[in-house]
């Protein structure tokens, strides 16, 4: 049996520079960070030939082409596992909150089905072959951080370069500088799952036909290069009021990114003592991203509480995809 554990993650900033729409035209820049909460992929050799995927359901294929389980599905078939195994998916958190679990699941699946061949694939590998499937065999309208964060893990810089490279930076600072940022940052599922495809597919759209929408974008690309400073700098308080900038430009990128209870949730955390923040993700819902002063965690909790939302801790996760058991 292999047990892959892959992370997920949290956007600081940068979001949308991520999509071909924009990277092609000029680099795109995201900051992003890995969460300790996981994605966990189990793979096993079946007695017969059949194929068994087990997640919130279970399918028994004798054909991979029969699964319905798309990113599976084309996991196998790229790595040419194809018959007589098990594959089983088990997460720490739910699907479509804005943390990253599609690519978390592609990529834990690649690790884990090349692991169960015998073969080792790098990080930048197992990230751009998700890639592949995630956006070109399937057709997601996505972009590429979330494979690559969820491959490297850490607290990472990632360029997506015209030429379709892309390069992973690690953010250099000291531990002092990222138990601060752990101590400002807080996390809260606003109660609303969503899929992203639907906001993402507008914004291309928008950047196919308006410079404007473009220029959006360039924005959040300059912010991104201030959060890398900020963290280099050891500045972790300013960095509430940059997020609620880039949370302003990003509201315009698509109407689909806010919502009337998203503006209220948000609002009212800033009276609770948020310096600033944003829609984990590609927004319509999912996890609402705080920063603020550790004194007023209490205030803003409790607020939080009263609305209905459930919090989700944040620590950063130094690994990306690992394979945690090898063997019977």
């Amino acid at each position: 049996m292999i047990i892959s554990k892959t992370p997920f993650r949290v956007s600081l900033a940068g979001g949308g520079s991520d999509l071909a729409e924009y990277y092609h035209h000029r680099p795109g820049r995201v900051v992003s960070l890995a969460l300790r909460h996981y994605m966990y992929v189990t793979v096993n050799r079946r007695f017969d030939q059949s194929i068994r995927v087990s997640y919130t359901r279970t399918e028994i294929v004798d054909r991979v082409e029969d699964l319905q389980h798309d990113l599976i599905r084309e996991a196998l078939r790229m790595t040419g596992v194809v018959a007589g195994v098990e594959v089983t998916t088990i997460a720490d958190l739910p699907a479509g909150i804005g943390l990253g679990s599609s690519s978390a699941l592609t990529v834990g699946v690649l690790n884990a089905l090349y692991a169960f061949k015998g073969e080792w694939r790098t990080p930048a590998e197992l990230a751009a072959r998700a890639c592949q499937i995630e956006i070109d065999v399937l057709g997601h309208p996505i972009g590429k951080q979330d494979q690559y964060i969820a491959a490297f893990g850490g607290l990472q810089e990632i360029q997506f370069n015209p030429d379709e490279s892309v390069r992973v930076h690690p953010i250099v600072c000291p531990d002092t500088t990222r138990d601060r940022l752990q101590r400002h940052l807080l996390l809260f599922f606003t109660g609303t799952q969503r899929a992203a495809g639907s906001v993402l597919a507008d914004v291309r759209g928008r950047m196919a036909g308006s410079t404007e929408a473009r220029e959006n974008i360039d924005r959040l690309v300059t912010m991104a290069d201030s959060v890398k400073k900020l963290l280099t700098g050891s500045r972790i308080p300013r960095l509430g009021p940059l997020l609620d900038e880039s949370w302003q430009v990003k509201k315009r990128m698509s109407a689909g990114v806010t919502t009337p209870e998203v503006d209220r949730l948000y609002r009212r955390a800033i009276r609770a003592g948020a310096d600033g923040g944003k829609i984990s993700g590609a927004g319509g819902g999912g996890c609402l991203l705080l920063v603020a002063r550790p004194a007023t965690h209490d205030r803003i909790r409790a607020s939080m509480r009263r609305a209905g939302l459930r919090e989700v801790p944040v620590a950063i996760e130094p690994e990306g995809t690992r394979i945690i058991h090898y063997g019977d």
